[in-house]
């Protein structure tokens, strides 16, 4: 065979090669990048080519947000005495979508970059929000007892493991006494440590067995991301189903999704419970306004009332908003809010409650403003290192508390000049 001959049949290979396990390469490229400062936006909304997914279907009676007059977002916002420029902070964050609804009606969408009405994004930790509503529907369901069921009641797999011992209350309240260290600019941390694992094809479910216990359960509060893949694998052993088709059934479908959303999923089928949804904006916010009116959608209870209430009323010191934190917690991510069931807790008189997921997205809720507001974002700087310059998590809050506060004034204001208040 001629030389030109051997050559073009061997780059033909490659390339078949290289597209054959086109999804491998970039995850393996992708794992090193994460919180290093790179962009990360083309990935966030490009899942579905790294990863496997399994799709979670849009709904058949599609539930459309009703629009209500464009209101700009504040042009500054304080945060710890210095004001800041709206404009430059959504750029330095990186910001994809920013949605914004009053008593259920959107007043405010715009998209930047990757974003888009339709253009699903990674929701990282805002997942997490999505499985605690689960395990609630699964309790009222009767497929689990009650929360202070031991895990291991219903997966025995984990027996031996961090979690053998442990209830089902404490590992909704990231109380389960696990070893870990989800410090996400520290290469040699669990979390980082379970993103190389996953990116060369590692399972889910042997990575949650291989966790140690460290300290007593229910006794101190550390965020752990392995807590909610086991909740996850809890509601997939107590229904007999994917967790994606439980998701299906108990919230896409009521919830009128207007798009579908798609689940990473490791070599078995087993959904990344902790982080791994996608979705739109529009239907992201859904899981916000449900939790708004205490799990009730236009008359149907989805949610059960009691669990919205529990999942975002702390109810140990160590839960409370600046509640003692492990010394040998990251000092960043969070640590000084407040933790119900997978739900950041803001306050709770006057209630203010938000999921949160890493690089900047956001489901936040103003209940006693009838506000709800979502925020898809891929700050470059989150996890480079472990403190709020970087992460941006308590700027954001303030910023969307102005965005709050100014989208009811404006409300107040309309209604005075109208005389339709009340």
């Amino acid at each position: 065979m001629p030389l030109s001959a051997i050559i073009s049949v061997t780059a033909a290979l490659l390339a078949l090669a290289a597209w054959r396990y086109r999804s491998t390469i970039l995850r393996i490229r992708l794992a090193p990048t994460l919180f290093s400062g790179a962009r990360q936006d083309w990935t966030f909304s490009h899942i579905a080519e790294i990863f496997p997914t399994v799709e979670i279907p849009a709904a058949t009676r599609r539930t459309p947000f009703p629009e209500a007059a464009f209101q700009d977002l504040p042009e500054t916002f304080e945060f710890e005495g210095q004001s800041f420029d709206t404009d430059t902070f959504l750029e330095d964050t990186d910001t994809a979508a920013m949605l914004v609804l009053k008593d259920g009606e959107i007043i405010h969408e715009t998209y930047a970059g990757a974003g888009g009405r339709t253009q699903d994004w990674l929701s990282w930790s805002v997942a997490k929000s999505f499985v605690s509503a689960l395990v609630g529907i699964a309790i009222e369901d009767g497929h689990i007892h009650s929360i202070y069921d031991l895990v291991t009641d219903h997966v025995p797999a984990l027996k031996g493991s961090a979690y053998d011992g442990v209830t089902i209350k404490q590992v909704l309240q990231m109380c389960s006494g696990a070893s870990w260290n989800e410090d996400y600019s520290d290469w040699k941390s669990d979390i980082n440590r379970f993103a190389r694992t996953f990116a060369l094809g590692g399972s889910l479910t042997d990575f949650a067995r291989s966790l140690a216990p460290a300290r007593k359960p229910g006794l101190y509060r550390l965020y752990n991301s392995i807590d909610t893949q086991v909740l996850g694998m809890l509601v997939a052993a107590s229904t007999g189903k994917s967790l994606a088709a439980y998701m299906q059934e108990k919230l896409w479908e009521p919830l009128g999704a207007e798009s579908p959303a798609r689940w990473i999923v490791d070599k078995d089928g087993v959904e990344m419970a902790f982080g791994g949804l996608t979705a739109t904006a529009r239907d992201y916010a859904k899981l916000g306004e449900l939790y708004r009116n205490g799990g009730n959608w236009h008359g149907r209870q989805i949610v059960p009332q009691e669990w919205v209430e529990k999942s975002l009323s702390p109810d140990m010191p160590h839960l409370m908003p600046r509640g003692f934190a492990l010394p040998d917690a990251p000092s960043g991510y969070g640590q000084s809010l407040g933790y119900g069931f997978q739900w950041w807790v803001l306050s709770t008189a006057p209630r203010e409650f938000c999921a949160m997921g890493v690089y900047n997205e956001f489901i936040y809720v103003d209940h006693g403003r009838g506000i709800t507001i979502v925020k898809l974002s891929s700050n470059r700087d989150y996890g480079v290192k472990p403190d709020e310059e970087h992460a941006k998590e308590l700027k954001t809050i303030e910023f969307l508390r102005a965005i709050a506060r100014d989208a009811a004034d404006v409300v107040q204001v309309t209604e005075k000049r109208t005389g339709t208040a009340g």
